[in-house]
This record gives C-alpha cells, sequence and structure tokens, in this order.
C-alpha cells in the first residue's frame, strides 16, 4: 500500500511502496492540487470578500458625492458620480494638509524617542540584575493600558492644576500654572509624551526580542579580540538586529500615523485645530459633516500612501536580511 509521507524541493509528493521511495506521478500531483485548491476555495473567498470587496467599495464610493444624508443607498451612489472631484478638492484642502503635517511631526518626534529609549532599555535588560522579572512587568504596563484610558490619565496630568505643574512647582520654587492643553504648541507635545509612555515597551519588547538572538559566540569573539562593549554593540550586534528595528520602526511608524484615541481624549484635536491629525480629521468629517465620498477619497490616498512605504520598509528588511546572511 502506498502513502504520502513527504515532498522533495519542488513539491513533488514522495511515495513509499514496499520499502522503496518513488516519485509521485505528474498526474497524482495535479490531483492533489486540485484537491488543495477545492479545500482552501471557503477561505479564498472569505479573505477575498473581506479585503478587496472593502477597497473596491471604497474606491467607489470616493468617486462620488455620496452622504448618508443624500438618502440613496451606497449602491445608488453613481447617480452622484462627480469625476475624480473629490481628489482635486482633497489636493487643494489646507486643512488635510495642515492635518498631514501635524500627523508627520507626531511620527517624527515620537518614533525615534520611542526606539531609542526602547533600545536603551533591551539593552539594560538583555543582562541579570536583581528585581529583573518585577520592573519587566511594570515596563510592560503602559502597553496594556487602553488608549482612551491612557487618554484621560495624561488629560488630568497635564492639568493647570494636575500633577505635572505640581512638580514643577516643587522643582523651581515657585508657582507654575502652564496651561498645557489649552496652548496650541504644549498641546501637542503633552500628546506626543503620552504617546511615547504608552508605546515605547512596545519598542522595548520587539528590540530585546532582536537582542538576545544575537549570537554569543560572535560577540564572546569580538571580546576576545579586545573590543570594548561599544564598538561590540555597534559592529556585531546593531547589524545583526537590523531587520528587528526595520520591523519595529515600521509597525510604530504606521501605528502612531493613525494616533486617535490618547489624542481625541487630551485635546479633541484642538485647541482649535491644534492638534488636528489626519485621523482626527477623517473623524470629524465623517461624524459631522457627513461627506463621506470626501472621506473615502482621503483615506483611500492615505491607504496608498502607507502602502508605498510599507513597501519601501519591506524591500530595506529584504535588503537587510541579505547582507546579514
Amino acid at each position: 500500500m502506498s502513502a504520502v509521507t513527504a515532498t522533495t524541493s519542488e513539491d513533488a509528493p514522495i511515495l513509499e511502496d514496499n520499502g522503496k521511495t518513488v516519485q509521485a506521478k505528474p498526474a497524482l500531483r495535479d490531483e492533489g492540487a486540485k484537491l488543495g485548491f477545492r479545500l482552501t476555495l471557503p477561505a479564498q473567498i472569505l479573505v477575498l470578500f473581506i479585503a478587496v470587496f472593502p477597497l473596491l467599495m471604497q474606491l467607489y464610493i470616493s468617486l462620488t458625492d455620496w452622504s448618508p444624508l443624500s438618502g440613496l443607498g451606497w449602491w445608488s451612489a453613481w447617480s452622484l458620480w462627480n469625476n475624480f472631484a473629490n481628489y482635486t478638492d482633497l489636493a487643494a484642502d489646507a486643512r488635510f494638509w495642515s492635518a498631514l503635517k501635524r500627523t508627520a511631526i507626531v511620527m517624527i518626534v515620537c518614533v525615534p524617542a520611542e526606539f531609542l529609549l526602547g533600545l536603551a532599555l533591551a539593552t539594560l535588560f538583555a543582562d541579570e540584575f536583581p528585581g529583573k522579572r518585577i520592573f519587566y512587568s511594570i515596563l510592560l504596563m503602559p502597553m496594556m493600558v487602553v488608549p482612551a484610558v491612557a487618554g484621560y490619565m495624561f488629560f488630568m496630568l497635564f492639568q493647570s492644576g494636575g500633577p505635572v505643574n505640581d512638580i514643577l512647582s516643587s522643582i523651581s520654587g515657585f508657582p507654575v500654572t502652564i496651561a498645557w492643553l489649552s496652548d496650541p504648541t504644549l498641546a501637542l507635545v503633552a500628546v506626543m509624551v503620552a504617546d511615547i509612555w504608552q508605546w515605547t515597551p512596545l519598542m522595548f519588547l520587539i528590540l530585546l526580542a532582536g537582542l538576545v538572538g544575537v549570537p554569543e559566540d560572535q560577540i564572546k569573539a569580538a571580546t576576545l579580540l579586545g573590543a570594548n562593549p561599544w564598538q561590540r554593540f555597534v559592529t556585531i550586534v546593531l547589524p545583526k538586529m537590523k531587520t528587528i528595528i526595520i520591523i519595529a520602526l515600521a509597525i510604530r511608524a504606521i501605528e502612531n500615523f493613525k494616533i486617535f484615541d490618547t489624542l481625541y481624549i487630551m485635546t479633541g484635536g484642538g485647541p482649535g485645530v491644534a492638534t488636528e491629525t489626519i485621523s482626527v480629521y477623517i473623524y470629524k468629517l465623517t461624524t459631522q459633516d457627513l461627506i463621506w465620498g470626501y472621506v473615502a477619497a482621503i483615506a483611500l490616498a492615505i491607504l496608498i500612501v502607507l502602502s508605498i512605504a510599507a513597501v519601501f520598509a519591506m524591500k530595506r528588511m529584504a535588503r537587510a536580511r541579505e547582507v546579514t546572511a
């Protein structure tokens, strides 16, 4: 009796027949491929529906002036066709570009800060020290806090009569009553502090996983050759962690681009539009202005930009893997 026991590098099943190993016939391979296709067909249809249909629907709506207030179902949005007017309006929307600029500022400040703090903490926790497990648990706690709750916590901390001003008053020796969340510049700073507090632990966790994976024999060899800790870190540890660093930066950059919960609880995008990021802007257009066709155009444009960034990051990661291989 024959039985499938393994596959070759060419995906050709290997059969055992009375102790002898033989290659499967092409017809049998074709039958196996057809069977695999039939078995996975429901999952493929489900993935197609989940991933492709919303995108096609969003593209369709973005080419119209459709709104829930129009009284038409989304499938009838073709009657409100506007010939790419949403995209031309988007290019001239100063508020959109301002929100995009603020989002970029938050990302440019927060992601490097979280990376440097996370890397420093990962380097510290790579070695053993008393109470490591306790500190490890405490360090990861901010990441487990619901973003809306974190937003409320920092909303209270940065009140004029809140703990932050109290600490500054104790240090300076005179009363400090800074209106953090009412000042256009300081409000954005407070939001960035909250984001760095909450998401540095994630960066730390990813970088620590990469750090403990660095081969110890190479570090010991470099030590025997006289390399100091900084030289070992720069010439061995960082190159070996290049892939994991790119992954960590890409994850946080994409997530940071979508910052919403914490920011909205703390400032609501204000004062005025001083802390209005792209997610807050889209939220206001969706729930207040109800111009869903225009919102679909914005969302699709952002999706394209983020997809290009993700492809670029993946290429960098593949190149880094080739270098370190």
